[in-house]
Formats: C-alpha cells, sequence, structure tokens
C-alpha cells in the first residue's frame, strides 16, 4: 500500500514540539485509513511509540502522532483546501534521506566457519609410592 505526493518537512526551526510533519495523500476514505494503520503498525513494529491517531471515523484527513514525526493522511480535496505544505515549509525534505536509515540491508551470506572439536584435557593419575 503506498500514498501518493509523500511531503516531508524539518520544523525543527518553527517548532520544538516535533521535528519532522509528514504530508501524504490517499484516494479514499479507506486509503487513508488503511495508511494510517501501516504506519502505526510499522513504527510499533520498529520499537517505536504512537501516542495518538485522530479522524480515523471519517477518514478524510487521519493525524498520525509518532512523537518527533507528525503525519498528515489525507485526501487530494481536503489536502488542496488545508495547504499544510505552506505552513512547515517550502523545501521538503527528500524521501530517501528520511526512509534510508529504515530501509533493511541485505547481507551476504558468509559460509557457516567450521569450529574444531574442544580436546579434552588429558587426565593424570597419582602414581603412590
Amino acid at each position: 500500500m503506498k500514498g501518493q505526493d509523500i511531503a516531508v518537512f524539518d520544523t525543527t526551526p518553527i517548532t520544538a514540539l516535533f521535528d519532522r510533519v509528514v504530508i501524504v495523500s490517499g484516494t479514499s476514505n479507506r486509503q487513508t485509513r488503511a495508511l494510517a494503520k501501516n504506519i502505526h503498525d510499522k513504527v510499533k513494529e520498529h520499537g517505536g511509540f504512537v501516542f495518538g491517531m485522530e479522524g480515523e471515523d471519517t477518514g478524510e484527513w487521519v493525524l498520525v502522532d509518532c512523537g518527533d514525526v507528525v503525519v498528515h493522511i489525507q485526501q487530494p480535496t481536503i489536502r488542496e483546501y488545508y495547504r499544510l505544505e505552506d505552513i512547515w515549509g517550502e523545501a521538503p525534505i527528500p524521501l530517501e534521506d528520511v526512509t534510508g536509515p529504515f530501509r533493511k540491508k541485505v547481507a551476504a551470506k558468509k559460509p557457516a566457519a567450521k569450529k574444531a572439536a574442544a580436546k579434552k584435557p588429558a587426565v593424570k593419575k597419582k602414581v603412590s609410592a
């Protein structure tokens, strides 16, 4: 499932409440709700915390509060009307800069090294004289 027209803004020069605002478009009420649920699940999966979600009942504009990151998932008409991009800045952060640290890197498998069998120390018997 993919959102459309994803924009990420650095809000640190504007507010101390959060560091990033993400604005995403969904094509229907069902998709905005599903995107919000997916974000919620992925944040939890990566050890993050979701402080709250609002707007799931109508699905026109769903807000997901992840603390330092606030995600707005809006239908295109709502997004065009409220124009959050105008509030949060003119130059969005490239999406690759944001998602890069969370992408799973696939490492090449190394052949398993064989361990040498541990040798047991020889037991010495005491000789009585």
